[in-house]
């Protein structure tokens, strides 16, 4: 994979910038002004419990919904405006198991090759090239239905990646899965930061995925509470540790934000 590493802080654009974004269904508001935005090669964490409102974000970056107040930026493209040229800078994994079970990985991963343009000796070798990123090598004439949870998810990530994304979406892509699982695709998405300056937004409420140096975003019932560098959010909450920060800030009723902007 090849991709630009992003330039001087200050220089760059946002690799996602969420704006005022509000989101209801019905009655029940799910997010109420959502902002921050995420840099180029980092890795921001996106935490909150179960119903904070992180898959309705992840809906509407994807565009699966229609932002209606507030606005959605990839890489400068508005997501409701230009839809494409957002989208096609993202890769998503989705907290849904997507894979066709009947198919092998090779034919999973080549159906999503042709529907992005790629076809031919192309996608062969970025199947590859991906499944060797994944740590799948071997395994492209496997039935997806033979490989273990940990593996399916592997090979969701080499999917996700095959148009070379510059921003990567990762909704609960742990879930389910045992510490080693969980250790190795943590291990696989950091590197894709560090190695090839891919954004990665990391939706999880698994506070031991978070390192010190990442950068988090958090969530209480469609609320912003917190943004910006784990040191910073943890001084602010008055927290001695971002797991102490998290469940201070996921069960406070206060007013304001804790930490700063990215």
């Amino acid at each position: 994979m090849q991709h630009v590493r992003a330039g001087k802080a200050g220089d760059e654009v946002a690799a996602l910038d969420v704006a005022g974004v509000s989101h209801s269904y019905g009655p029940k508001l799910a997010l109420n002004d959502v902002s921050f935005s995420i840099a180029p090669a980092t890795f921001t964490a996106l935490l909150g419990l179960n119903g904070a409102g992180k898959t309705t974000l992840f809906s509407l970056i994807s565009h699966l919904y229609n932002t209606r107040r507030g606005s959605i930026r990839i890489f400068g493209h508005d997501v409701s405006r230009a839809s494409g040229e957002a989208l096609r800078r993202v890769g998503i994994v989705f907290q849904a198991r997507t894979l066709d079970l009947d198919l092998s990985v090779y034919q999973n991963l080549s159906y999503d090759a042709s529907l992005h343009g790629i076809s031919g000796g192309e996608a062969r070798r970025r199947i590859t090239d991906l499944l060797e990123t994944v740590d799948m090598q071997g395994r492209e004439h496997d039935k997806a239905r033979s490989l273990s949870g940990g593996q399916m998810r592997r090979i969701e990530i080499a999917r996700a990646l095959l148009h070379h994304p510059s921003l990567l979406l990762l909704d609960e892509a742990t879930v389910g899965l045992d510490i080693q699982s969980r250790a190795g695709i943590l291990a696989t998405i950091r590197k894709l930061v560090e190695t090839e300056g891919i954004g990665v937004l990391w939706a999880t409420h698994l506070i031991d995925e978070v390192d010190d140096g990442d950068h988090v975003v958090v969530l209480r019932q469609g609320e912003l509470v917190a943004k910006g560098k784990v040191a910073d959010v943890v001084k602010a909450s008055g927290a001695g540790s971002i797991g102490d920060a998290f469940s201070r800030l996921s069960r406070s009723q206060a007013a304001g934000i804790a930490g700063i902007s990215p």
